[in-house]
């Protein structure tokens, strides 16, 4: 049986258990994979609002904006649902890296034979 949420064009995410959903952030002109992160419905609200990212962090249990103390900010150019509304896909513009180890991106090291190896 199909999920009204699979066709329709209302916005109606399907929160986990947690009350939280995917998301991941592309860099709206290359495509590259920033990072991965979760949303409540109060993160989303905000970032469909500023137009800049918010997210639930899991670890310190609230709300941040990325970049709020970095100021590496991600500024949202579209945000798409997938067709389940279970997973978000924002394509932004980073004012900097997105990771918060300075790297551009959270997926910055390879697996090779079951090691990890950093991009050049």
């Amino acid at each position: 049986m199909t999920d009204p949420r699979d066709s329709t064009l209302t916005l109606n995410p399907k929160y986990d258990a947690n009350g939280l959903i995917t998301a991941v952030a592309t860099d709206v002109a290359t495509g590259e994979l920033l990072m991965l992160a979760h949303m409540n419905a109060d993160a989303l609200a905000k970032t469909l609002e500023s137009g800049e990212a918010w997210f639930w962090s899991r670890s310190k249990g609230r709300l941040w904006k990325k970049g709020e103390s970095s100021g590496n900010v991600l500024r949202v150019v579209e945000a798409r649902i997938d067709c389940d509304q279970d997973a978000l896909w924002l394509k932004v513009d980073a004012a900097g890296p997105a990771c918060h180890t300075g790297e551009r991106s959270c997926f910055f090291r390879r697996i090779e034979s079951g090691a990890l190896v950093r991009d050049a």
